[in-house]
């Protein structure tokens, strides 16, 4: 598509688009990219949360309820540990 083509609406960012379809990118894709918002925002990693080790036992349980591990009750702190980071 000739530079400066608009691709309708649906498409934010017109030249990242055309980028990522020049490398091979699917429409759909490369426009959920386009789309995502400035550059220096995409891919970014979301907040940081303490390490399991800092929370207490009961912080534990619940984000072990919150995901569904079965026997939290009977555990240890050291094995809910171990659960929510194998689960």
């Amino acid at each position: 598509m000739p530079r400066g083509t608009s691709h309708g609406p649906s498409v934010k960012d017109d030249r990242q688009y055309e980028a990522l379809r020049r490398q091979g990118a699917s429409k759909e894709k490369a426009a959920r990219i386009a789309n995502a918002g400035s550059r220096s925002s995409t891919g970014r990693r979301g907040g940081a949360s303490s390490r399991y080790e800092d929370r207490t036992k009961s912080e534990l349980m619940e984000k072990a309820r919150q995901v569904g591990i079965k026997g939290r009750s009977k555990m240890s702190k050291r094995e809910l540990i171990s659960a929510l980071r194998n689960h």
